[in-house]
Order: C-alpha cells, then sequence, then structure tokens
C-alpha cells in the first residue's frame, strides 16, 4: 500500500472514530433533553398535586389545634364534616381523598415514564425519587394509636394506577379529574372499594384528629421537602412554607378554607 492509500485509510479512520464519538454524545445530550422534558413536564404537576395532598393535611392538622383551644374557631373538618351541609360534608371528605389519590397517581405516572432513563448522573432526579421514597414511608407507617389515610407500598401503587386517566399515552399520561374520580366513586363499585376505608378515615379524623396528629406531621413535612426539591426557588409557591410555619406556630384561627 502506497503512502497515499495509508494516508486516506487514516483519514478515514479518524473520521469514523470522530462520527462516532459525536454520535454517542448527541445520542447522551437527546436522553439528557428527554429525561430533563420528561422530569419538567411531570415534575410541575407532581410538584402542584404534592402542594394540594399537604395543604389539605395541614388544614387537617391546624383544625384541631383550633379546635383544641376554646374561642379561637372552627378548624376544618370540624366545620365542614360536623357542623356543615350532607353536601359540604361529602365535598370535604371525597376531596381529601383526592389530593391524596391524585399525588399517588402522579408519582405512579413519573415512575413508569422516567423508569427506563438513566437517572443515575442527575443529582436532582436522583433526590426527588428518594424523597417521593421517603413520602411512602411515612403514608405506610404503622400507629398504634391511629391509621387513617395509611396506605402500604402496594396499596399506595394500586390507587395510583387506578387514578392514571386510561387514554393517556407514554409521555403525555394525565391522573383523572375531581369530577372523574367522583363520577367513578358513584358509578364503580371495584374502583370506590379501594377508596371507602379512606372515606371512612376522614370521618374518623374528624371525630378526633388527635391520635393521628404525629403520623401526619410526618406526612406534611415530608411533603414540604418534596416541594422544596421540586420548586427550589419557590416559583410555583412562593412564601407558603413560611405563612403555613406561622399559622402553626401561632396557632392562628381563621375561616376553614378548601
Amino acid at each position: 500500500m502506497d503512502v497515499v492509500s495509508w494516508v486516506s485509510a487514516g483519514v478515514a479512520l479518524a473520521s469514523a472514530s470522530v462520527t462516532a464519538v459525536l454520535g454517542y454524545w448527541q445520542q447522551q445530550r437527546l436522553r439528557t433533553m428527554e429525561q430533563r422534558d420528561l422530569m419538567d413536564s411531570y415534575g410541575a404537576s407532581l410538584a402542584w398535586a404534592a402542594f394540594d395532598f399537604q395543604g389539605r393535611v395541614f388544614n387537617i392538622l391546624r383544625g384541631h389545634v383550633v379546635d383544641s383551644v376554646p374561642g379561637r374557631g372552627v378548624g376544618y373538618l370540624t366545620s365542614f364534616l360536623r357542623a356543615g351541609t350532607e353536601a359540604e360534608a361529602e365535598y370535604a371528605r371525597r376531596s381529601t381523598v383526592f389530593v391524596l389519590a391524585e399525588y399517588l397517581g402522579w408519582v405512579e405516572i413519573l415512575r413508569r415514564d422516567v423508569q427506563f432513563l438513566d437517572l443515575g448522573s442527575s443529582v436532582t432526579n436522583r433526590s426527588v425519587m428518594a424523597q417521593i421514597s421517603k413520602v411512602g414511608h411515612a403514608l405506610s407507617t404503622i400507629s398504634p394509636q391511629s391509621n387513617a389515610l395509611r396506605l402500604f407500598r402496594a396499596e399506595q401503587r394500586a390507587v395510583g394506577e387506578l387514578m392514571v386517566h386510561p387514554d393517556g399515552e407514554p409521555r403525555r399520561r394525565r391522573c383523572l379529574g375531581f369530577a372523574e374520580f367522583c363520577a367513578r366513586l358513584d358509578q364503580d363499585e371495584v374502583f370506590r372499594g379501594w377508596f371507602q376505608r379512606l372515606l371512612d378515615d376522614v370521618d374518623a379524623l374528624a371525630a378526633d384528629t388527635g391520635p393521628a396528629m404525629w403520623r401526619l406531621e410526618d406526612v406534611q413535612r415530608q411533603l414540604v421537602l418534596l416541594l422544596d426539591l421540586l420548586d427550589p426557588r419557590a416559583e410555583r409557591f412562593p412564601r407558603f412554607r413560611d405563612v403555613f410555619d406561622r399559622e402553626a406556630a401561632a396557632g392562628r384561627a381563621s375561616a376553614p378554607h378548601d
């Protein structure tokens, strides 16, 4: 082989190597972008669901404190389940279970569509998944005082699966809305069977929240830590933690709100 042939072969080999390297990095870049897009889109929905869930738990906890101090007002569950109309009681009962179920639905969606991506290189993504696991642990914790709103791990997965909208598809999944959730409670006995105990738990909490306080406080705390990861700059929920902490510390009474 002459010199020209050797040079040509070397150039071709170098070109192939460069192409292979560039192709590999392009694939890695696309995978990273795909991962980021999924975490951004689903992470936002998960953040809102976690915010709604922790907000309801906070209202239940704060309501118990308000109810316990004479002259400070009436707490959330007391106002709507014990002293409200039948329609208000049913709304409070169903919406409390819904925000729990919706959170688990978005966790299931995230698990389904992100599980095939490599999360190892993203510290944030790994932290989010680890914190989701801590929320799940708090929800499954057994207490000798009260197991209201407790769901074991497999039950959490089952509820999450039921909340994933059947018309969704990979990367475009969504949860049942509140109206759809209520309609299925009314029309589907099997579906309602998964939620009946949780609905009864809300009534038990309205009767006496005290025994469940430490479990629910841990659930709410873990959800807030998850929000810190999903919304680190407090762009979606500005100052909500400060407001909640201030009201909880003061035991402040206010009109019950959703």
